[in-house]
């Protein structure tokens, strides 16, 4: 081992960083490694004085080496600046969550299931890498799966040598689209374990001639990718155990005889009552916003949520509930892990904090119901932008609370740019059907 890749996410859900010869390594963990802050997306910081200087600080239990780089090992950086833990970095907005999980003798599990794409360029634009996979319905396609083996196999080998319980890996609804399912962890500690897993397929995949894509929707014909989030609280044990190892599940109901406990209900009646908010950091692109929409793809219904409902099983509604645990479904696969879990730790604390009781179980096919029908019920939409989701966001102040100020004003000054830029923005397709309309 010669080289640290020390690595830290930035506001968008990119992962930075820099190589530092291993000989330094006590000083990467001491201080950190530098980086000028303005030249990071979403710091806020000036360009010149103490304030004007990143530190990425190594944390030392997260260093492994990475298979597909002899001699370097990855490193996770916490943001420091001047010293101290710099707010508006999102392993720390993070570890603040935690925190308050722990304060009451908690810890969040969370399983990661990232979906994503691999493409090939073409010219103007990216196509499926795999030219044959054209099925009508590629879900689970055995055909298609085995052209990918050589890639497939190397990341699940890559993901297995750093340490990752790799549980599936499967051709998903649309062409050219993949999931990988791992173990579930410690919330910090599933986080890093996305950001290995997407510093691992990028890598793996270019080195085939590929593209590694989490781009939330890439074809309009097809469906797009989610990152659902399997969520569990469980109490932490006096001898700290770590990743679901000892200690009780504070959401198994099984001795009331139901899926959830009290405490599970009321977590996810707040994540159901902050989802219009929470939308902006689980969905925060322009194109998110193409796939949370309800309506058909050529290979069958879309599976991204559109409604704010929860039901045992119900892959339709936002929230899945089952047994000792749900599914947050909303989440996309261009979210930063670390945002969206400490959003969701502080939607799901307040929904405790007030004793909230969710609405009733939804057993429907949401998406076979027309909106009149929903209103009827009382069932909300998700909003249908990114202006919506960021306007939403502003509005919350439990959601903004656990980001913090600093990180709140960079995130929606950033985000908002992004929607102005993109409203402005003439395609191809308003060309097409405007230019002789008229």
């Amino acid at each position: 081992m010669h080289t640290l890749l020390v690595q830290f996410t930035d506001l968008h859900g990119v992962a930075k960083g820099k190589w530092v010869p291993l000989a330094h390594l006590a000083d990467v963990l001491a201080n950190g490694a530098g980086f000028a802050g303005p030249s990071i997306a979403g710091t806020g910081l000036g360009r010149s004085g103490p304030h004007s200087e990143y530190y990425a600080r190594g944390d030392a239990g997260t260093a492994l080496p990475l298979p597909w780089m002899p001699g370097v090992a990855r490193i996770v950086g916490d943001g420091f600046v001047d010293g101290q833990p710099f707010e508006a970095c999102p392993r720390q907005v993070l570890r603040r969550a935690v925190a308050r999980l722990e304060a009451r003798g908690w810890r969040l599990e969370v399983g990661i299931e990232p979906e994503f794409f691999l493409l090939r360029r073409q010219v103007g634009s990216y196509v499926p890498a795999d030219d044959h996979d054209r099925l009508d319905k590629p879900s689970y396609d055995l055909k298609s799966l085995p052209r990918q083996a050589p890639f497939l196999h190397a990341l699940r080998e890559a993901l297995e040598a750093c340490g990752l319980d790799v549980l599936q890996l499967d051709h998903e609804d649309a062409h050219g689209q993949y999931e990988v399912n791992f173990a579930h962890a410690e919330a910090l500690a599933s986080c890093d374990r996305l950001m290995l897993f997407k510093l691992a397929a990028q890598a793996l995949a270019e080195a085939r001639g590929m593209v590694f894509s989490m781009m939330p929707k890439p074809f309009a014909d097809q469906p797009g990718s989610g990152m659902h989030f399997h969520v569990s609280l469980w109490e932490r044990p006096a001898s700290g155990g770590q990743g679901g190892q000892g200690g009780r599940c504070l959401f198994d109901a099984a001795a009331l005889g139901g899926l959830l406990s009290p405490l599970g209900r009321q977590f996810v009646a707040g994540v159901l009552a902050h989802a219009p908010a929470l939308c902006a950091l689980a969905a925060p692109t322009v194109n998110s916003y193409k796939r949370l929409t309800v309506g058909e793809s050529l290979s069958g219904t879309t599976w991204a949520p559109a409604s704010i409902a929860q039901g045992p099983n119900n892959r339709t509604a936002l929230v899945r509930t089952l047994a000792g645990r749900f599914e947050w479904r909303l989440p996309d696969a261009s979210a930063n892990p670390y945002l969206a879990c400490a959003g969701l730790i502080a939607a799901g604390l307040d929904g405790i904090e007030r004793g909230l009781e969710p609405p009733p179980d939804v057993t429907d096919d949401l998406f076979d119901l027309p909106l009149s029908a929903l209103r009827a019920r009382s069932i909300g939409q998700l909003p249908q932008s990114l202006a919506e989701a960021v306007a939403a966001l502003a509005a919350d102040e439990v959601v903004c609370g656990a980001l913090g100020p600093a990180l709140t004003r960079q995130f929606i000054a950033l985000k908002t740019d992004e929607w102005t830029r993109y409203a402005r923005h003439v395609s191809a397709w308003e060309m097409a059907r405007y230019a002789e309309m008229f």
